[in-house]
């Protein structure tokens, strides 16, 4: 099974030159070396009802769908609410929660907001930042080797028998 690939500007270009000659969906499929349902779809999505098919405006539209980064870094209001509830002492799991009960849905899901925070230490190298997470842990999860701690207390076979 072959990796997924976006269509280029030159395919798209090839697509509406050979879609403007008349070629099928599977035709063009061909010739690109892509399923006939890539054709179809980008055919579909990117053409407009009275101008068809356009190759720049399709590519413009691709690129503004693309992803632009996490939604902290895009929304300035979302980011700024859950900082300043970050820097009160909630944990991500309360600013997640609360935001959702007052919007009466999910807004952000707690691990976006791990994510945003420890890339924003990666990225900045600003340790300042390690100050909004609980505990002000650098790095997530356990450090021993095992996982969880290991218990150091009698096991159940090791009980006296009154216990019983």
């Amino acid at each position: 099974m072959s990796r997924y690939r976006q269509l280029t500007l030159e395919e798209r270009c090839s697509i509406a030159r050979l879609h403007e000659a008349g070629q099928s969906i599977r035709q063009i499929a061909a010739t690109l070396d892509r399923e006939p349902s890539t054709v179809s779809r980008e055919l579909k999505r990117n053409g407009g009802a009275r101008i068809g098919y356009r190759p720049a405006y399709a590519q413009a539209l691709a690129e503004a769908r693309r992803w632009h980064g996490c939604r902290l870094e895009r929304e300035d209001a979302l980011r700024e609410t859950v900082l300043d509830r970050l820097a009160a002492g909630w944990s991500p799991e309360q600013v997640a929660g609360r935001l959702a009960r007052e919007a009466g849905h999910p807004v952000i899901s707690h691990e976006t907001i791990y994510r945003f925070v420890h890339a924003q230490l990666k990225r900045t190298n600003d340790r300042r930042w390690r100050h909004y997470l609980p505990r002000a842990k650098y790095k997530r999860g356990w450090r021993t080797k095992g996982g969880w701690p290991r218990r150091t207390g009698t096991t159940i076979h090791e009980r006296p028998p009154h216990v019983a």
